[in-house]
């Protein structure tokens, strides 16, 4: 039973990572904008998180550098492509590209550094339940984090003035704007706030998950947000779900090859991302249903 319990809490810890990323990029394309950059700001902010905590000895100031890291580059992002209207899938494959040199570049002194101890957390009284405590509530905060994230975005989007201008900007970004928004500025904003968790997701990557900085060692973690948040027909609780689901595939690579059953360790690896191609593809069998739930928007540029 232990096994089963430690496979959900990596099924949740791994899933952590792709939910912070997701609900970001969720955030961007709800105002809609299309960021393939992910990849290369999770990168980024993984190397800033990861040197940040070897200079200070504190995770928190790692996750704020990994924040800071993803919200400059989305910055950067923003200002070509909602400025400037450049198109945003190619700036957003370029800024990945950058992305993965530069923190290539700036991590080769920190491939063999060493993070402090981990605090280990327990929720008293509920992290000594037999199986669930194991499994639910002995995770690192920024597990719970993730979850209050998912509800305090529901709330954002759904029940405030501010998430419906995001929303209508996605939808009709004209519209918007003859009512007296700031298109541009609303959109940097979303952008902005979605590089920034990509960011958290990046340094919670480097730090917490794999205590260690690898050249790359985001894996396409970016890749597999992006697809979450089509995977959730946009909808933050699904991301949440959908975050896990693939969490939960990751780790169960690991599990089989405990377990002794003889797998090639090459279509282990695959898993996850054959999952993600096998899932966009049933999704993409009912078009319809998906520009139902699709910002309008999505990806056009806005001309003033």
């Amino acid at each position: 039973m232990d096994a089963y319990a430690l496979l959900i809490a990596a099924s949740l810890n791994a899933g952590t990572v792709l939910a912070i990323a997701a609900l970001g990029l969720l955030i961007n394309e709800k105002a809609g904008i299309v960021n393939l950059g992910a990849e290369g700001m999770m990168l980024c902010a993984a190397i800033a998180g990861f040197a940040t905590v070897v200079h200070t000895g504190s995770f928190w100031f790692g996750f704020l550098a990994g924040m800071t890291a993803g919200a400059l580059l989305a910055a950067l992002f923003g200002g070509l492509v909602i400025w400037l209207n450049t198109n945003q899938y190619a700036t957003g494959l370029a800024l990945s590209l950058f992305g993965t040199g530069f923190s290539a570049f700036a991590g080769i002194q920190y491939v063999q550094q060493k993070l402090p101890e981990q605090t280990q957390y327990a929720i008293p009284l509920l992290g000594d339940i037999p199986f669930l405590g194991l499994a639910l509530f002995r995770q690192h905060p920024m597990v719970y984090i993730a979850i209050a994230l998912m509800f305090g975005l529901i709330w954002f989007l759904y029940r405030t003035r501010s998430g419906l201008v995001l929303r209508s900007v996605g939808e009709s970004p004209e519209s918007a704007h003859a009512l007296g928004y700031s298109v541009r500025r609303i959109r940097l904003m979303a952008v902005m706030a979605g590089g920034a968790l990509c960011g958290l997701a990046g340094a919670y990557l480097s730090t917490i998950y794999t205590p260690l900085w690898v050249e790359g060692m985001v894996a396409g973690k970016g890749w597999i947000a992006l697809a979450l948040t089509t995977f959730a027909t946009w909808r933050p609780a699904r991301v949440l779900l959908g975050a896990y689901l693939f969490g939960g595939v990751t780790m169960l690579q690991f599990h089989l090859q405990a377990s002794g059953i003889e797998i090639p360790s090459q279509f282990l690896n695959m898993m996850p991302y054959l999952a993600t191609i096998v899932v966009l593809a049933l999704i993409s069998r009912n078009p319809a249903f998906i520009r139902i739930n699709m910002p309008a928007s999505l990806g056009k540029p806005f001309y003033s």
